[in-house]
Order: C-alpha cells, then sequence, then structure tokens
C-alpha cells in the first residue's frame, strides 16, 4: 500500500469542481496583480481570524521578513526563538542584521520552554518569535506578559498552525503580527508559493503593506527599502477555495490524530496536545529511540515518512558565527528520536490501521 505524506491528488479531486471554473474566470479577467480574488481573500482570510487587518505576500519567508523589518528590527538587536523549526524562522532574522537567539524546547509539545525565555532577554532583544509548531499552539499568554514586561513585540510564526484556536484566538492573531504560509504542504495550502501577514494594530498594517510593495505608499514615490512580494491572483482564487474548509478539514486531522493516537499506544511516544489551545496537526510526529529502525521499514513498505527537522537550527553552518557553542540538549534529542508520519485530511482508517502494523513489525 503506497501512502504518501499528504494526499494533494485525492484534496484535489474533491475541489476540482469549484476550483477550475473559479481559475478559469480569473484568467478570463485578466486580473493577474493585486485583483479581486486578492482582495477578497485578505478581507475572508481577516474575518476569519479574527482580526482587522490581513495582508497577503508571496511567502511565509517574506511575511516573517516583512514582519520583522516593520517592527524596526536591524544591526545589533537580538530576537529570542526556537532552534526546532524550519530555517526561515531564523534566517530572516539574520536578514535584518539582527541575532537570532535560541531557546530550548518542551520535550513533550516542541515548542518553546517558556521557563527558559525570560533568562534569554538582554538589553538588545527586541523581539519573541514563537513557532506554533506541527500545529500545536504555543500558551502565549506567559509569553505576552514577558513582551508587555520588557517592551518586547510578539511575533507569531503560525506558518504551521493557521486554523489553530487559542484562548478565543485563531493561531497568528493573538500578538502583535501573525505570519503564515501557503506552502503546498501547509493546512491551508496554495497551488504554490503563498503568505500572509494578520494583525489587529492599523501601522503596524500600513507598514506590512508599503514594505511588500517596493517600500511605497504612492505608487513610484519610495520612502524605504522594501520588496517585491505579493500573493497572485490565481493563488487567491484557490486559497478562497480552500479557507471555507479549513475548519472541516483540521477537524479531519484532529480525529486522525485520534485515530493513530489509539493505533500507537504502547509502541511509541504520540504527540502531546498540552491543552493550551486546539492543534491541527500540521504534522504528526512520534518519538522513539528506534525512529531510525521505523523510518527504514516505512520507506521499505512505500508508507512516506519524514523528519522535521534532523539538524537543529544552533547546529547549521549558517548561524555557527553567534550560536555555535549554543548547547539544547533537549532539542538535540528531539531531532534524533522524531519521526513525522503521514498526515492528510483525506487519510483513511485502513490506511493507519496498516501504518500501525508496518510500526509494530518494526519493533518486533
Amino acid at each position: 500500500m503506497n501512502i504518501p505524506m499528504l494526499d494533494l491528488k485525492a484534496e484535489y479531486a474533491l475541489l476540482r469542481d469549484e476550483i477550475e471554473p473559479a481559475v478559469i474566470e480569473a484568467l478570463a479577467a485578466c486580473q493577474y496583480i493585486g485583483g479581486p480574488n486578492v482582495k477578497a481573500f485578505e478581507a475572508e482570510a481577516a474575518t476569519y481570524a479574527g482580526v482587522k487587518h490581513a495582508i497577503s505576500c508571496a511567502s511565509g519567508t517574506d511575511a516573517l521578513l516583512i514582519a520583522l523589518r516593520a517592527i524596526g528590527l536591524g544591526p545589533g538587536d537580538e530576537v529570542i526563538t526556537t532552534a526546532f523549526t524550519f530555517v526561515a524562522t531564523a534566517s530572516t532574522v539574520v536578514m535584518c542584521g539582527a541575532k537570532p537567539v535560541f531557546v530550548d524546547i518542551d520535550p513533550r509539545t516542541f515548542n518553546l520552554d517558556l521557563n527558559q525565555v525570560e533568562a534569554a532577554i538582554t538589553p538588545a532583544t527586541r523581539a519573541i518569535v514563537p513557532v506554533h509548531l506541527f500545529g500545536q499552539p504555543v500558551h502565549l499568554e506567559p509569553l505576552k506578559a514577558l513582551c508587555d514586561k520588557h517592551g518586547l513585540k510578539l511575533i507569531e510564526d503560525a506558518a504551521q498552525s493557521f486554523g489553530a484556536d487559542y484562548a478565543g484566538r485563531k493561531s497568528g492573531a493573538y500578538g502583535d503580527i501573525g505570519c503564515t504560509s501557503f506552502y503546498p504542504s501547509k493546512n491551508l495550502s496554495a497551488f504554490g508559493d503563498g503568505g500572509l501577514m494578520i494583525t489587529d494594530d492599523d501601522k503596524l498594517a500600513a507598514e506590512l503593506r508599503v514594505l511588500a510593495s517596493h517600500g511605497s505608499r504612492v505608487r513610484y514615490h519610495h520612502h524605504v527599502l522594501g520588496y517585491n512580494s505579493r500573493l497572485d491572483e490565481i493563488q487567491a482564487v484557490i486559497l478562497r477555495v480552500k479557507l471555507k474548509r479549513l475548519d472541516h478539514f483540521n477537524d479531519r486531522r484532529r480525529a486522525i490524530a485520534d485515530s493513530y493516537n489509539r493505533e500507537l499506544a504502547g509502541l511509541v511516544e504520540t504527540p502531546f496536545a498540552d491543552g493550551h489551545g486546539r492543534h491541527v496537526y500540521h504534522q504528526y510526529t512520534i518519538l522513539s529511540d528506534r525512529r531510525d529502525a521505523i523510518q527504514k521499514v516505512l520507506t521499505d513498505a512505500r508508507i512516506a515518512c519524514a523528519v522535521y527537522y534532523p539538524v537543529p537550527l544552533h547546529k547549521q553552518e549558517m548561524f555557527a558565527a553567534t550560536n555555535g557553542q549554543v548547547t539544547l540538549p533537549v532539542t538535540e534529542r528531539t531531532a534524533q528520536r522524531c519521526l513525522s508520519l503521514p498526515i492528510s485530511p483525506m487519510l483513511r482508517e485502513d490506511q493507519i490501521r496498516h501504518i500501525g502494523g508496518v510500526i509494530r513489525q518494526a519493533l518486533g
């Protein structure tokens, strides 16, 4: 049984009859940049997230970079974040000339260890960037209290958690700015790249729009160095269709995670939902001391699986100059034991049972 990590073909088959006519209509309108679907999607996304402003851009990486620029991050500044995440969370800090300061993770949620954050704050700290890893919301209330206490900005990296809930708000809507990605593997995904920044702050929203549009408030007048970062009309069409189904698809992911938990009980360490928010299971990630053996048997059985992330950021060459001596024992141990299994709203119960059986075989 061949099982992919994410069954995009089945998802497309489900949505084809709605997506294709809408795409053809947008093509015929010939308004490819900043067209009516981009504007409509931004409004619909803002309503969904419960915020005043949603500003689209070209990618989740651009969303982070533009958000950091909007708060004035620059040389000599520091940003506290996690090393157990995709590189963009920290590389965008470096692109601003600032330094990422890595804090270890909680061994169960894989998110920032909140007990270690305050000790990492220095006079140079400008912001904290928590990552809602694999779809598990970070416990943001204590982080927000720290930011308020020390005069810091809170920027949520919600690339893996769009649609998750925390304290009555959607992921990304709690901090000063929330950033997400519409990469094809994400819970809300485009047919290519795309990103979004959300905020309730009018001033920040205006600055985000300026930075995403060549640093321009008035056409052909540029007061600051900006970027050419925009969501195209065709991707907006697709995202509008998918946004209407996001809550249903996330409910399916939670149900699939429950099935996995029952199937894998006693075999491996299954994901932990800490109760501080509603997990959306962008990834279903297990822990095992026999990770490599499980991975090999799954691969041999044509079942996709992946290690997110095999090399933590503080061990990456690009951060060696500033973080080469940092030791993060929980992060490092987790990177050696983690394995993500197939998860998709389209995953079937018989496939979950098959995966469970193969893992039992791997463990003898």
